[in-house]
């Protein structure tokens, strides 16, 4: 039986398109247990995201974890879930719109910008199968991750990969490896911390929470560790932040074992009960509020915080919707779009040869 999926009809003469497709991690369908189990499922047995020998994990979550973290997560999601739906797929969908239109008005109109979730939906293949529907012969991916991480950024490709594997006619591709020190993005970080002290006043400490990796895959090589202080140092530099002013943490810590350090939660503690009085806490790994800035830093941080003895607790949320995202977004794109964007669309005529051609070749459309 054939590997590969069925093409799409073509009809000759038709011009080709690019297309930009950006990635975020996932979501559930609903904050309900009965939505988080598939999802979990999806998300835990990747690989790349959990290092245990495959037979032993297997074990621990079809047989531990699918019966008791589901219930658990909903009731946390349930607590951040808008009528439009999850906050993430909310600001994933918002951003490609907005990005459409960014290109759009830069001149680059002919683009199809669509967007996924790597576990969940809208699913990679799902949108990497409208997009060849729709012609597009040259496909940018782009991870939504600042930062690069095999856990998160390879699993993108890691899926796109699987999808092409399974297409007789494969398109060009490029993708984003990471962008967590690129310009654009660290001043539209610079200018979300700027707005919220101008609203609130400066803090006495700015904190910087990054989702956590297991400590070994540091060891092992993954350069995430040092993305994210470099992402750190220059957020400082650009706020002409004192470093002692500044502080970079680690959160979402899974399981009994190590995980980068120093970590979040303990760390606000111990400024609370040093006497710090106030902290700002933003998330520069996270492009969009989801259920790990909204709950974990903005609901449980700020009550540990305030529990250990700290007086004033500023969430600063991600970059969302912001015009400074959206514009460094765009740039961020075009840059990796190159040439592409240089390569002049055929005229109707030229089309229509084409498809004359073809059908005297014998083609049926």
């Amino acid at each position: 039986m054939s590997s590969y999926w069925q093409e799409p009809a073509y009809t000759h003469g038709t011009a080709p398109r690019t297309g930009v497709l950006l990635v975020n991690l996932g979501t559930p369908a609903a904050p309900t247990a009965a939505a988080l189990r598939p999802y979990l499922k999806e998300f835990l047995s990747d690989p790349r995201v959990v290092e245990i020998p495959r037979p032993i994990w297997w074990l621990i979550l079809n047989g531990i974890i699918l019966n008791t973290r589901p219930a658990k997560s909903a009731k946390k999601y349930a607590s951040v879930w808008t009528p439009e739906g999850s906050p993430l797929k909310v600001h994933t969908e918002k951003q490609a719109k907005l990005l459409a239109g960014f290109l759009a008005n830069a001149g680059h109109r002919d683009l199809h910008v669509s967007w996924a979730m790597r576990y969940g939906q809208p699913s990679i293949r799902s949108q990497l199968d409208a997009m060849r529907a729709a012609g597009c012969n040259r496909i940018l991916v782009v991870p939504l991750y600042p930062q690069y991480a095999a856990s998160t950024t390879a699993t993108v490709i890691d899926e796109v990969a699987n999808c092409l594997r399974h297409w007789r006619n494969l398109p060009e591709i490029r993708y984003v490896r990471s962008f967590g020190d690129d310009p654009g993005y660290i001043e539209a970080l610079a200018a979300s911390v700027r707005a919220h002290w101008q609203r609130n006043g400066q803090a006495d400490r700015l904190v910087l929470s990054f989702h956590g990796i297991p400590r070994r895959s540091l060891d092992l090589g993954d350069p995430y560790h040092c993305e994210c202080y470099k992402t750190g140092r220059l957020l400082g530099e650009a706020l002409q932040l004192p470093p002692e002013r500044l502080i970079v943490s680690f959160q979402s810590r899974f399981g009994k074992a190590e995980w980068l350090k120093p970590y979040t939660q303990p760390t606000l503690e111990a400024l609370g009960q040093s006497g710090v009085g106030s902290v700002d806490v933003m998330c520069p790994g996270f492009v969009s509020d989801c259920l790990e800035t909204l709950e974990e830093i903005n609901m449980e941080c700020r009550e540990a915080f305030l529990h250990a003895g700290g007086k004033q607790f500023g969430y600063i949320p991600c970059l969302n919707e912001t015009q400074p995202w959206i514009e460094a977004l765009t740039g961020l794109t075009v840059a990796h779009l190159g040439n592409w964007l240089n390569i002049p669309p055929p005229d109707a005529a030229s089309l229509a040869r084409q498809a004359s051609r073809a059908r005297e070749l014998g083609a049926g459309a």
